[in-house]
């Protein structure tokens, strides 16, 4: 469902990513990690089309993002680190207002928008201006915007930000039923229990450069550690990066 080849990112002369290759299955939890300033977040927006590459391509489901952007962005749930909301709109209204964006039949619309916020304990909500809302509440409503136009595939950044533990459990459980029921999603992160916890596979992205990928026991493997530990792993891996 997602191919990356050759993926490479420059800002002048840094080079945030340097020539990433890996692929995402249909239902799999692919998770993304790596210190501060390793190039997840610009790789999450290269694969979002947000920014283009400076090398490189990626395909949703085969569709190249660079000839067919809106095509491969239809088949994208795009959630931010840093959701971008209008606070002046209810909650009600911005998931209208997304719906419009994604082409979301009119009668379909107000029953799925009335779900998801069930879902993400904001039905009460639904009807106050999104200025009132917490962290929180911001973090759970762009989630449910980009789950409204059902995507084949997720693309979140950090998404337990900001949320309590029964938000954070909420979420693991929604992405695992995503995910048994064929949607592929690729989810950076820096709280590794969480990767550790639900991801099938991990890709780990040390300057710019993956250095690592598999399940967690291929990753122990590659950093010979023996406890069941990701911090452990990824603390090994990245300190090898370093060295070399």
């Amino acid at each position: 469902m997602i191919e990356v080849k050759g993926l490479t990112k420059r800002f002048g002369p840094i080079c945030a990513v340097n020539h990433l290759d890996l692929t995402v299955a249909r239902g799999e939890i692919f998770g993304f990690i790596g210190p501060n300033g390793a190039g997840k977040t610009t790789t999450i927006r290269m694969m979002g089309g947000i920014i283009s590459p400076t090398a490189g391509s990626i395909r949703i489901d085969g569709i190249d993002m660079q000839r067919e952007p809106q095509r491969a962005k239809r088949m994208i749930g795009f959630i931010p680190d840093r959701p971008f909301l209008y606070d002046k709109l209810t909650g009600m209204e911005f998931l209208r207002f997304t719906g419009d964006l994604y082409s979301v039949n009119g009668k379909d619309l107000h029953g799925r928008a009335v779900q998801l916020l069930r879902l993400f304990s904001l039905h009460e909500w639904g009807d106050e201006l999104i200025e009132s809302y917490s962290h929180g509440m911001k973090q759970r409503l762009i989630m449910a915007a980009a789950l409204l136009h059902q995507p084949e595939v997720i693309i979140v950044d950090e998404p337990m930000v900001g949320l309590d533990p029964r938000g954070i459990k909420m979420v693991k459980d929604l992405f695992r039923d995503l995910a048994d029921r064929g949607t592929s999603i690729f989810l950076s992160t820096h709280t590794l229990a969480v990767a550790q916890d639900i991801c099938h596979r991990i890709g780990v992205i040390h300057k710019g450069s993956l250095i690592a990928m598999g399940t967690t026991k291929d990753l122990e493997r590659a950093a010979h550690v023996e406890a069941q530990d990701l911090e452990a792993v990824f603390l090994r891996l990245t300190e090898e990066g370093d060295a070399r």
